[in-house]
């Protein structure tokens, strides 16, 4: 049977100038979005692309990234906080030393625990905030401050507003992918990376690599059997034909225009997608460098640190391949499992055995990820960000447990634009809250600093929703100066 001739998908361009009339409103909303990101523009962007490193369950700074020498010296004798401390839940036991020790690393000598040694061979690569606040110790809020700057629903993910300012570098492929934890889904879920009130193609798109679905709905279920290539190119065509009338018909609504890209888009992605999420290309010793294994076994009920590298190790080569190929902000999340007791970064029974898997796992996937973008010449011009909802407390829970910690906790940025090498604000001796208290930083900081160095001005990057200017980093936010290189 011969195959059916490839089906061709309208420009919005053409699809505008044939419709013509009605499109008024449209085509005024959109020259006032352009004028509206053309003032949102700053200099000369430093990065190109993001690729965000999201701890879902509160990582613990003061066992991974900030040495307390104190808590040493002071292990076992109880914690005097010098004020009362509103503990999450019973977590103001005695002072409890780091997990792993810590070693010097790099010409810079920045003290990283053992468990992530992997990262030490990129430590003058990497720039530490060891002084970052938050605004609850409630996982949900936490993590959609992080994420969407604001911690209540309602609100763009981040990377839909970079996506949103800035689009695709690929006409093939989406602008923001999310990467989930194999387990499933962080607090919130699909909030986290929801477009809001920004136009809904801008949303991230969900991929599981290594799954045997790794896009969900982007082909015809098994069960549709008789489903042609011609039948299927068919109904695409009725498809994209109805959605066309059905906009004709009421002007100036944008979901219609987004909901129109997004079936442009998912045809597409039906040729471009399967090719970049092939990590069958790459050879063995890359994947070996990411930790990934090349026959998976099944896995003992304790998670361990093979596990955790392997899937961590998928999700960041498959972050380097989809940046490669275009995409603008790939989300990578890591540690979601609410059985009990917990496996995630959620430790309040056992740092060593939750966080020892998770951090060495991540630790080797994530070196491997900042090496291979460097020997590749894409390092320069792309930007990561490691965050976490909060920290944990500097006392125990429970004698191998850490309660929540929202008074202080470490991100840390490496790639386009960043001076690695350095550390930007302290904790104190204790790691329990900010040494100037007077001068944290916030979320806010850190998102201004990143659109930044994407070239946007995040005070001018703004939104009219529900009569108010809305943007990412709210009413708050400094670029901070002292990371950019």
């Amino acid at each position: 049977m011969k195959s059916p001739a490839p089906f061709t998908l309208q420009s919005r361009r053409d699809f505008l100038a044939a419709t013509g009339q009605g499109f008024g409103a449209l085509a005024l909303s959109s020259l006032e979005a352009s004028e509206s990101l053309h003032r949102a523009s700053t200099a000369r962007p430093k990065a190109k692309r993001v690729i965000q490193l999201f701890m879902g369950g509160a990582a613990s700074h003061i066992d991974l990234f900030d040495y307390k020498p104190e808590l040493i010296k002071h292990h076992g004798k109880p914690s005097d906080f010098g004020e009362p401390v509103e503990a999450f839940q019973n977590g103001l036991g005695p002072w409890k030393k780091p997990v792993w020790d810590f070693h010097p690393c790099g010409q810079s000598g920045k003290m990283l625990s053992e468990i992530v040694a992997p990262l030490a061979a990129c430590a003058d690569d990497m720039a530490f905030i060891h002084n970052v606040v938050g605004k609850t110790g409630v996982h949900s809020q936490g993590t959609l401050l992080q994420a969407t700057g604001f911690n209540m629903p309602g609100f763009p993910g981040m990377g839909c507003w970079v996506s949103y300012a800035l689009g695709s570098l690929s006409d093939n492929l989406p602008s923001f992918v999310v990467l989930p934890d194999h387990r499933g889904f962080a607090s919130n879920g699909p909030k986290n990376w929801d477009s809001a009130f920004l136009p809904s193609n801008h949303a991230g798109t969900v991929i599981h690599p290594g799954s045997e679905t790794p896009i969900a709905d982007l082909y015809p279920h098994a069960a549709g059997r008789y489903i042609s290539a011609r039948s299927d190119h068919d109904g695409l065509g009725l498809l994209e034909k109805l959605n066309r009338q059905h906009a004709q018909s009421r002007p100036g609504d944008p979901r219609l225009e987004s909901r129109i890209q997004s079936y442009e888009l998912a045809a597409k992605m039906q040729l471009a997608a399967p090719e970049a999420l092939d990590l069958s290309k790459e050879t063995a010793a890359m994947k070996a460098l990411y930790g990934i294994q090349d026959h998976r076994k099944v896995w003992p009920t304790e998670i361990n640190h093979a596990e955790e590298a392997d899937a961590m190790g998928r999700k960041c080569l498959t972050a380097r391949r989809l940046i490669e190929r275009g995409v603008r902000f790939v989300q990578i999340w890591s540690g979601n499992d609410n059985g009990f007791p917990r496996r995630n970064w959620d430790s309040h029974e056992d740092v060593e055995r939750d966080h020892g898997p998770l951090a060495w796992g991540m630790a080797k996937a994530v070196s491997a990820l900042i090496l291979d973008l460097k020997q590749r010449g894409l390092l320069d011009e792309t930007l990561l960000l490691w965050t976490t909802e909060f920290g944990r407390m500097p006392s125990t829970q429970g004698g191998k447990g850490r309660d929540h910690n929202p008074y202080v906790f470490t991100n840390w940025l490496c790639g386009g634009g960043i001076r690695g090498g350095v550390t930007h604000g302290e904790s104190d001796a204790w790691g329990y809250k900010p040494l100037d208290r007077a001068n944290p930083t916030t979320c806010y900081d850190i998102h201004a600093t990143l659109l930044h160095l994407l070239g946007l001005d995040h005070e001018q990057l703004t939104v009219r929703s529900n009569g108010i200017d809305r943007r990412l980093t709210d009413v708050h936010g400094h670029v901070i100066r002292e990371l950019l290189a």
